[in-house]
């Protein structure tokens, strides 16, 4: 390889590690859980009360809690995971 290849190559893989943690710090990101979380709300709401669920603004709460438990403890989760794997 030349040096001006070696060059190229090494900014290619430099881009790709700003993509890379990019897109790893919008999945782990609180607008991003935010914004699922609202939509999973109204999602649920909606079909809450077109199948005449007693107070379905109370019970489209618990799949959007459920959801935002499980992102915050997924952290916590992959941590042990990743240490019983080395």
């Amino acid at each position: 390889m030349s040096f001006v290849e070696l060059k190229n190559e090494i900014e290619s893989i430099k881009e790709r590690n700003r993509r890379v943690e990019s897109d790893k710090k919008w999945e782990t990101s609180w607008i991003r859980r935010i914004f699922v979380a609202g939509s999973t709300y109204i999602l649920i709401l909606i079909v809450m009360y077109l199948i005449n669920v007693e107070q379905p603004f109370l019970t489209a709460l618990i799949p959007t809690v459920a959801y935002l438990i499980s992102t915050a403890s997924l952290g916590v989760l992959k941590e042990w995971w990743l240490k019983k794997r080395r």
